[in-house]
């Protein structure tokens, strides 16, 4: 196993904070047959660098892994092997082996994949690091923040906020984004389309802390706020 195989993506590797990555490299190590059991932080680089096709960001990625190593050294993840005296060769600590194992730990830093390419530029970033560093609620907020700005900005409603803002943005007879090229029901069905999606997705975390820990909700909730600022776009 290589961090390829947890974090497929190198732009969303290199987004990584040192106790991030620094997680899913122990989960990588926790899985190596008991004959490799012992590691050096240059052997892993280049299996890390050998894990993925292109490789096109590899000195970013040495030093993520570099930084993310040095945080497993301070934190007493990573100690080094007692079988040598001297010497670069490190081995999992106890603790290290606990949370490889631990189900919420892997949960939390499994290897998800959200495409950046398949996003809206104006979540393409912020929301893209926050999806691949398990900030699953910051991600879906921002998400669907960016849902309600472009439709206020689109709309000229200044004044208007969430599931308001909505409902007068695509009002069936009057709505500035409304598509009246269509017939009244599919007009009244986008406009439920975005008071729902914002109510049940962007007020509740406005007001109060949820928590999302499944990756794949949270991506799924990432692409309808996706394709709802796709449809603002061709609507203006």
């Amino acid at each position: 196993m290589h961090i390829a195989d947890l974090v497929p993506d190198e732009e969303a590797l290199i987004a990584l904070e040192p106790d991030e990555l620094g997680l899913r490299i122990i989960q990588v190590i926790a899985e190596w047959p008991e004959h490799m059991s012992d590691i050096q932080l240059n052997s892993f680089i280049n299996g890390a660098l050998n894990g993925f096709r292109a490789a096109q960001h590899g000195r970013e990625i040495i030093r993520a892994i570099q930084e993310a190593w040095a945080w497993l050294e301070g934190q007493g993840l990573l100690i080094p092997d007692p079988k040598y005296i001297s010497g670069q060769m490190r081995v999992l600590s106890r603790k290290a082996r606990r949370l490889a194992r631990d189900t919420n730990a892997r949960r939390a830093i499994s290897g998800h994949r959200l495409p950046k390419e398949t996003l809206h530029p104006s979540i393409r970033e912020e929301v893209w690091a926050l999806y691949h560093r398990g900030k699953y609620d910051s991600a879906i907020f921002e998400a669907m923040k960016a849902v309600e700005v472009t439709v206020r900005t689109a709309s000229k409603l200044n004044t208007d906020l969430g599931r308001d803002l909505m409902r007068k943005a695509f009002a069936v007879d009057n709505g500035p984004l409304t598509n009246k090229a269509v017939e009244r029901s599919e007009r009244q069905a986008i406009s439920d389309l975005f008071a729902g999606a914002i109510g049940a997705y962007k007020n509740p975390h406005s007001h109060r802390r949820i928590a999302v820990d499944d990756p794949d909700e949270a991506a799924e909730i990432i692409l309808l706020a996706n394709h709802l600022l796709r449809i603002v776009e061709a609507r203006s």
